[in-house]
C-alpha cells in the first residue's frame, strides 16, 4: 500500500476548517436553489450512475403566487442528520461484526460524500448502506447488497444504484488511511520507549484498547477532514494515557518528533492534538426531539411528506376495515 504522505487522502482529502466550511456551505445553497426552482430537491438515481434533477413544478397558490413554503435544512440541521446516520453506520458494522479498517473506510466515504451533496439530495440512508457495501469491496471483506439491505430492512437494489454516484463523488479515491492502524504502530514503539516488562505488557494492552474506543468517537466528528491519521491516534492514545498512566506522554512524543523530518514544530503538533480533543468534547448527538423536527423538514424538501401521509392514511383504514370485518365475523 502506497504511504500517508504521497496518497490522494493526504493531497487532496485533508482540508482547513475554512474551506470545509465553504463545502458545506456550497452544497446546502445548491439544495436551496433547486428547492426554490423545483419544490424539491431529491434527485433520482439510475444504476449506472446517472442523476434526474426534480421537474421543476410551477404549482400556484390561490393568490397566483408560486408555491415556497417548504423550508429547507440550515447547515446544522443537516450535520445532525449526518450525525444520526454516522452513528447508525458504526451500529451497523458493529452488528455485522466488520473490522474497525471497513467501519473507518465506509464513515470517510459518508463524509466525503456530503462534502459534494446535501442531505437534501441524497437520501443518507441509502448512502450509508451504500458506503458500507463499498468499504467492504476496498477492504476484501465481501458482504452482498441482499444480506446488507435484509440487515437493516432496505431494498438491496437501492444500494446497488448508489454505488456508482458515490464512487464518483469520492473521485475514485477509493484507498483511506485510519487511525486504528497508527494506534497499534504506536503502541508498539511505546513498548520500546518502555523497555517493557510483563506488567507494563498488560498496561499498554488496556491502553491500547481505549484508546480505539477513542478513535471509534473522534471518527464521529469532522476531525479526520481536517487532521492526518497519525495525529488522531495520537490524540486518542494521550486521552488514553490519560486515563491508565502508563508512560510520559509528553517524553513520548519528543522520542517520536525527533525520529521524523517534519516540517512543523512541537508546538504545532500539540496544538492539532489539543484541536482533535476539542472536536470530541463539543461534539454532541441530536435529541430526538430535534431529529423529528428537522426529518419532517427534511422530507417535506423531498416531496415526501403528503405522500407518506396519504400512505399511513390508506393503511390505517384497511386497518380499521380488517378489523371491522373481523369483528362482525365474531358477532
Amino acid at each position: 500500500m502506497a504511504d500517508f504522505q504521497t496518497s490522494t487522502h493526504r493531497s487532496k482529502w485533508i482540508f482547513s476548517p475554512q474551506k470545509l466550511v465553504e463545502k458545506y456551505t456550497d452544497a446546502n445553497q445548491r439544495a436551496k436553489q433547486t428547492l426554490e426552482q423545483c419544490g424539491a430537491t431529491l434527485m433520482e438515481v439510475d444504476a449506472d450512475g446517472s442523476l434526474s434533477y426534480p421537474e421543476s413544478q410551477t404549482t400556484a397558490n390561490n393568490s397566483g403566487e408560486k408555491h415556497s413554503r417548504i423550508k429547507p435544512l440550515s447547515i446544522e440541521e443537516e450535520q445532525c442528520i449526518k450525525v444520526f446516520y454516522e452513528n447508525k453506520l458504526q451500529e451497523v458494522c458493529n452488528n455485522f461484526h466488520f473490522p474497525h479498517k471497513i467501519q473507518a473506510t465506509a464513515l470517510i466515504f459518508f463524509k466525503r460524500f456530503y462534502l459534494q451533496w446535501s442531505v437534501m439530495e441524497h437520501q443518507p440512508k441509502n448512502i450509508m448502506l451504500t458506503c458500507i457495501y463499498a468499504a467492504c469491496k476496498i477492504e476484501e471483506n465481501h458482504v452482498s447488497a441482499e444480506e446488507l439491505g435484509k440487515g437493516i430492512s432496505q431494498d438491496h437494489q437501492m444500494i446497488l444504484n448508489n454505488e456508482m454516484i458515490v464512487y464518483q463523488s469520492l473521485e475514485f479515491d477509493l484507498i483511506v488511511y485510519a487511525p486504528y492502524r497508527s494506534v497499534e504502530g504506536f503502541t508498539d514503539y511505546m513498548e520500546e520507549f518502555c523497555n517493557a516488562g510483563e506488567d507494563e505488557l498488560q498496561m499498554l494492552k488496556a491502553l491500547q484498547n481505549t484508546a480505539r474506543l477513542e478513535v471509534d468517537k473522534v471518527m464521529l466528528t469532522d476531525a479526520p477532514l481536517l487532521f492526518p491519521p497519525g495525529q488522531l491516534a495520537l490524540a486518542a492514545l494521550r486521552t488514553s494515557n490519560a486515563l491508565h498512566k502508563v508512560l510520559d506522554f509528553d517524553s513520548f512524543l519528543s522520542r517520536i518528533f525527533s525520529h521524523q523530518n517534519s516540517t512543523h514544530t512541537m508546538a504545532e503538533l500539540l496544538e492539532s492534538l489539543d484541536a482533535i480533543d476539542s472536536w470530541v468534547r463539543k461534539y454532541r448527538s441530536p435529541s430526538e426531539k430535534e431529529l423529528k423536527h428537522i426529518n419532517r423538514k427534511l422530507k417535506s424538501c423531498w416531496g415526501q411528506s403528503s405522500h407518506d401521509e396519504g400512505k399511513k392514511r390508506e393503511k390505517k383504514s384497511k386497518h380499521k376495515s380488517r378489523k371491522s370485518s373481523n369483528e362482525a365475523q365474531n358477532a
